[in-house]
């Protein structure tokens, strides 16, 4: 079965982190979050912003890129960054994929962009914009993916509390 990885790379606000493993949860993404991280992982905020989904996590941690690399040899990284010449909606996305999004105040280091050109994304934005907010980055680059692979293992129908739709 197909899945996607989100990398977070030295996050820095906790809600993003919060709001980013609420996503994950709801589309079982697995999450992988690569220090040095700018909170600690029982931070108040943290949890707020993920609900009560921390039981529907897949989340693995790492002390660095490094790291990371190492215990992930396989997979195809497409790095999310601003700086990037290509758009995310543009690329196809293979099994095992690799979200990558940098620190909010950095990015990811322009090192790995540099020497990967050609597995960068970037979301497309109004000139004067410097960036979308890390968690909003994320749940675009996700969609994107699912609705490549047809929203695989995912409801697709809701229903109403109150009402019933009308059927045709």
């Amino acid at each position: 079965m197909a899945n996607i990885n989100i990398v977070m790379v030295e996050p820095e606000i906790p809600q993003n982190t919060g709001n980013v493993a609420r996503t994950c949860a709801a589309t079982g993404a697995s999450l992988h979050l690569v220090g040095p991280m700018g909170f600690t992982i029982d931070d108040k905020k943290l949890k707020r912003a993920g609900l009560d989904y921390w039981q529907y996590l897949d989340i693995h941690y790492y002390e660095n890129l490094n790291e990371f690399f190492e215990k992930n040899p396989e997979g195809e990284f497409v790095y999310f960054t601003t700086k990037a010449q290509k758009n995310h909606s543009d690329r196809q996305y293979s099994d095992n994929c690799y979200l990558m999004f940098g620190k909010e105040t950095k990015g990811l280091p322009e090192e790995l962009l540099i020497e990967n050109p050609e597995r960068c994304a970037r979301i497309p934005m109004a000139t004067d914009i410097r960036s979308l907010n890390l968690s909003n980055s994320v749940a675009i680059g996700v969609y994107e993916v699912l609705r490549q692979w047809g929203y695989p293992a995912l409801e697709g129908v809701g229903e109403l509390h109150k009402y019933k739709w009308n059927e045709e």
